[in-house]
Formats: C-alpha cells, structure tokens, sequence
C-alpha cells in the first residue's frame, strides 16, 4: 500500500428523522381538507385510508384523534368519522386563546431578542411584496410564520406546543375556503410590531394580543348578522 496516499474514510449518513405513521396520515387528511377532497359533512373512510396509504387502522385512529382535538372531524354514533361544520363561531373560540398565548410570547420574548427584529422584518417585507402581488396563499403563510417566529422567540416550548396546536395557518385557510371571510395577513398590521419589538417596548405583548383579536372581529361580525 502506498503511504503517500491518505486512508479515506467513508462519511456517515446524517440520521434522517422519521416522521411517525400517525403523523403521516393526519398531513394526509389535513392537505385533503384543503384541497377540497373532503367537505364539510363528508365521511372519512379509515379503511379506504388504510389501502391508499399502506398503513394500518392504528395509525390512522391516532390521526384522526388528533384532528378531533383540533376540532375538524367529529365521531358521528352509527355514522362514523365526518368532516366538522366550521362556523365563524369555532373562529372567535380560537382566537382569544391565540391571543392569549401571544401576549405571554411576546413579554417572553422581547428581552430574548434583544432588539434583534431580522427575522420578523424578512417576514413583513415578504408580506409587503405578496400583498402587491395580490398572492393571498403567501400572505397567509408568512403572516402565521411571523407569529410563529415571535412564539419561538420566547423559548418556552410548552407555550410553543400549544400554540402550534391551534393549527393557525389551516383554519385561517379554511376560513377562507369554506366561510368565505376576508383575508386579513397584510403588512400594515404587523409594522408596529416589529418597532415595538425594535425598540423593546415592555408593552409588545399587549399590542401583539389586541392585533390577534382583531382577525377575530370579521368572523364575528358575521356570526352576528
């Protein structure tokens, strides 16, 4: 063997995260919902579910439990699994808890960011350039990425998996697809947020809960109507 040539040694796979099964198959349900497969009042078949996917009954109960607590399927005795009604009502039940949430984030988070608003500039700036191009899928998109980052930013990750548990973007999309309420992601909004955060106003959190409660205010005015 030459010695001048150095022994190579072969690299190492990064290990890859497996996603659990039940997982899997609520992203499954959840992008049907969206792309309109299921409806309002529609059956969720488990078996048909099972056979598509190659999976197990198991993992698919799991998934459908969880989407039961997300309160977008519903156990109907002798009927089976459906997809639920959302009415603008479910909306103003969520967003005060949203609000909440966000309110304690921000008080969290503002001192932890010391300033630093990069992240949540790069969102409203995205914010800026989809509203201009009337992209509302994006706008909602950066819209709840913007408040992700502000819940991460606190660095409480039981906070964090409550929020995430409210399912923010879906039922902002749904709202759109099955109510028909406005949008309501656009970059004003969010300006003066990100200055308070800038200049660690102690008085964020507050501001960011009155901003959550107020996407709440055209679902209920229409449930009023």
């Amino acid at each position: 063997m030459n010695a001048d040539v150095p022994t190579r040694i072969p690299s190492v796979p990064a290990p890859v995260a497996r996603v659990p099964l039940s997982e899997q198959v609520r992203d499954f349900v959840l992008e049907g919902l969206l792309n309109g497969r299921w409806q309002p009042g529609d059956r969720i078949v488990e078996r048909r579910i099972g056979m598509e996917l190659g999976v197990s009954q198991t993992p698919i109960r799991e998934a459908l439990r969880d989407l039961q607590a997300m309160q977008l399927v519903e156990s109907i005795p002798n009927k089976g699994m459906r997809v639920k009604e959302l009415t603008p009502g479910q909306l103003t039940e969520v967003y005060p808890v949203r609000a909440a949430l966000e309110k304690l984030a921000a008080e969290l988070a503002v001192h932890r960011m010391g300033g630093d608003v990069a992240v949540l500039e790069h969102h409203l700036r995205r914010l800026r350039e989809l509203a201009d191009a009337a992209d509302i899928d994006g706008q909602i998109h950066h819209g709840v990425e913007f408040h992700r980052e502000i819940v991460r930013a606190s660095g409480n990750q039981v906070l964090l998996r409550n929020w995430e548990s409210l399912a923010i973007e879906l039922w902002t999309r749904l709202s759109l697809k099955w109510l028909r309420t406005e949008p309501h992601e656009n970059a004003c909004d969010h300006e003066a947020i990100v200055e308070a955060f800038r200049r660690q106003d102690p008085y964020v959190g507050r501001l960011v809960q009155l901003h959550v409660l107020n996407y709440a205010s055209p679902s209920a005015s229409r449930d009023a109507e």
